[in-house]
């Protein structure tokens, strides 16, 4: 069975396409609309595919006790803002979906018609989230952080028998990702081969050089936090990439891609004077 490629828009996500490259902004934007909008105009420049948000209602995300519900209040957007910035990004001709984390956000993501949703590794075991989601009838991209075989498993079947399009992402959720060898790239491949889907990675280590080589090993999207700065204060600013690295790693991976280019079946050019040498028996 071939792997066939997934469409978000006029991305196609899929063996010998374009690397699909998401910056994710998440809550970086620091509950600032104005901060979004730089977001997004800085991951066009720097030559992303998409941009990512985070669609949620703080409440229902985590309870009020939690260590986390300060900062995800103050970084929540409203569903107002929110379609503001995807007019925004689709205007600058970049695409732009979410994460959603309750059923208002999913609602709100197919009236605001994104072309796909995102699914944390957070939910991959969410059953009555994802099933909320294959409602949509949209591609799905999901992270598998933390999860067993059987809990893939049992999503990428809800996924099949409702007949959506989905890219898996390999993903470690540390953040950051301190021990480099928990990161286990080879997954990238051993994935495709079990779910014949479109495999990727999001990255959760400081620095590039990890998505890179995630390429080289057959990741066909990146996701990758970003920020303005990782001066900022928040809990993902210090792990996510700056505008400059970010442009960086979307060259590098387009040399990469070039570098692996397609299988090759015979002579190619560069052999031809060489080729007269060749001795046989």
């Amino acid at each position: 069975m071939s792997i066939k490629s997934v469409n978000i828009n006029d991305h196609k996500i899929g063996p010998q396409e374009k690397v699909f490259i998401i910056a994710e902004v998440g809550i970086n934007h620091n509950g600032e609309v104005k901060k979004a909008r730089e977001l997004i105009d800085e991951a066009k420049a720097s030559g992303a595919s998409a941009v990512k948000l985070q669609s949620y209602i703080t409440e229902k995300r985590v309870k009020k006790d939690s260590p986390i519900f300060g900062i995800l209040k103050k970084c929540e957007l409203s569903f107002a803002d929110q379609k503001e910035l995807f007019s925004y990004a689709r205007n600058r001709d970049i695409e732009i979906f979410s994460t959603p984390f309750d059923d208002e956000s999913i609602d709100f993501l197919s009236e605001a018609d994104v072309s796909c949703y995102k699914v944390a590794s957070f939910d991959i075991v969410n059953t009555k989230l994802l099933k909320k989601i294959c409602e949509k009838r949209r591609p799905v991209i999901i992270s598998r952080g933390m999860s067993t075989m059987g809990e893939i498993d049992s999503a990428i079947e809800l996924f099949r028998r409702n007949k959506i399009e989905y890219v898996l992402l390999h993903c470690v959720s540390a953040y950051p990702v301190s021990d480099r060898k928990m990161l286990n790239l080879s997954s990238i491949r051993f994935l495709e081969e079990r779910y014949q889907c479109p495999v990727g990675y999001s990255d959760h280590t400081i620095g590039i050089d990890v998505a890179i080589t995630a390429v080289a090993a057959g990741a066909m999207a990146i996701e990758k936090h970003f920020t303005l700065s990782r001066k900022e204060k928040g809990p993902d600013h210090a792990m996510s990439t700056e505008p400059q690295e970010l442009k960086e790693m979307v060259r590098k991976i387009t040399e990469v891609q070039e570098l692996l280019g397609k299988p090759a079946t015979g002579p190619v050019d560069a052999e031809k004077e060489t080729l007269q040498y060749r001795r046989t028996s």
